[in-house]
């Protein structure tokens, strides 16, 4: 007996071992075998994700350029009319102040249901939105160019002004997406440029158009020119989702925020600096520098045309440092402004100091938008279009500061009035940023 035990506890062992070696060595193989299966996959995972990142690196240059197209027939559809207005007057037998309100209705409705819209659709998958957006702006304008009165064109000029903002904000924000970070300035610029082109050629593209096409013309041109816009972004733009679902309650927690606050106020006086003297930039040339009548437009388009390096000079700063770039394009607006009205009687001299002014006052408009878009990282669709609506309120306000200043002190001063607004913006920058460094 005790000898056997010593062979059968040997040979139980050695069962044993047995067992625990085919165990172990399946369990091994099978670990082996599912970690390499796990590593497979996420290798294939990294690499589809790493194509998809390079493919949608590839088109975004593209997709940023075509969203730029799309912020210029949008925003020409909104300044067009104003080179119309006699045109269409005539057309339907109204006056040409009663046509005018209908760019009054236009400004009204962007500024005061913008922000409410945009939050609204914030959600929303950014193509589809765009397409919407553009085929919303198509019919309008199909709609604007067989207006048998000004009440039928009413609503053909409502339905766009809703729709603006909310392409204004959201296309901002999207191209900033689609560029990647640290590359959202020059992003957001570029549409800009498409916007800033715009307000550049606007008027007198809608005065070109009426001649050669009629103001009904004019609109249908529009019309195709949406219609294009949208198939194009339906075709090549990538899909680029809002993020995760925020409810609007929660979007409007931005409005909590002081330095939030503090950075659409600072917009205000910005754009009301800029538009003091640049809504009577035409009345200040012919009266005041001798522009004659006939080439004023022409000065208006230099302006322009020069300031659209200003729109690219400030995309490529404002990323870094959002609020003193907005201080120092400020002080060179200030300058400009008042350089301009001192050097009214020379001409060469003149030119250079009103290029100034054009150059930092175009740069303004992406500096501004990008830097109230960083403010409020949470709801930027929304924070972009609140500052298309501070803007707005902005532009309204320097009107009437500039009317009374040429009222008070004439048209060859209204700069004077400007540049000091514009000083008072850039002082007051750093109780901005305190805000920030509280936050």
């Amino acid at each position: 007996m005790t000898t056997a035990k010593p062979i059968n506890s040997s040979a139980d062992t050695a069962a044993r071992s047995k067992a625990n070696g085919t165990a172990n060595s399946t369990a091994n193989s099978t670990a082996n075998s599912t970690a390499n299966s796990t590593a497979d996959r996420t290798g294939d995972s990294t690499a589809d994700s790493a194509a998809a990142l390079a493919a949608a690196g590839t088109g975004s240059a593209a997709s940023i350029a075509i969203l730029a197209i799309a912020a210029f027939v949008i925003v020409t559809t909104e300044f067009l009319i104003v080179g119309l207005l006699p045109a269409l007057a005539r057309d339907l037998a109204i006056s040409v102040a009663s046509a005018g309100q209908l760019v009054t209705l236009f400004a009204v409705v962007v500024m005061l249901c913008g922000p409410f819209l945009t939050a609204w659709l914030a959600n929303v998958n950014r193509k589809r939105l765009f397409i919407a957006i553009l085929v919303l702006f198509a019919a309008s304008n199909g709609l604007a160019a067989i207006a048998s009165n000004i009440w039928v064109l009413a609503i053909a000029r409502l339905l766009p002004a809703l729709a603006l903002p909310v392409f204004w904000g959201t296309a901002s924000e999207t191209a900033g997406k689609i560029a990647g970070p640290g590359k959202e300035g020059k992003a957001v610029s570029m549409v800009y440029l498409g916007i800033s082109a715009a307000m550049l050629f606007g008027i007198p593209l809608g005065t070109l158009a009426s001649d050669a096409l009629g103001w009904r013309g004019a609109f249908a041109l529009l019309a195709v020119l949406s219609l294009v816009i949208a198939i194009l972004i339906a075709w090549s733009m990538p899909t680029v989702r809002a993020g995760a679902p925020v409810r609007m309650a929660d979007q409007a927690q931005i409005l909590k925020s002081p330095f939030f606050l503090a950075n659409v106020a600072l917009s205000i006086l910005v754009f009301t600096a800029m538009f003091t003297g640049y809504t009577y930039l035409a009345e200040m040339l012919e009266k005041s520098a001798g522009v004659p009548a006939a080439q004023v437009g022409w000065w208006l388009m230099g302006f322009g045309a020069v300031g659209l390096f200003g729109n690219w000079l400030g995309g490529q700063w404002v990323d870094r440092k959002p609020l003193a770039t907005t201080a120092l394009f400020c002080i060179v607006l200030a300058l400009g402004m008042a350089a301009t009205m001192a050097l009214a009687g020379q001409t060469l001299y003149f030119a250079l100091a009103l290029g100034v002014w054009g150059i930092a006052n175009t740069a303004l408009y992406p500096i501004c938008q990008i830097r109230v878009m960083k403010a409020a990282s949470a709801a930027q669709a929304l924070a972009g279009t609140i500052n298309v609506s501070a803007a707005n309120g902005g532009i309204a306000l320097g009107a009437v500061i500039g009317g009374l200043s040429i009222s008070h002190w004439g048209a060859g001063n209204v700069g004077y009035v400007s540049a000091a607004i514009a000083v008072l913006a850039a002082l007051a920058v750093p109780a901005v940023g305190k805000l920030a460094r509280r936050g």
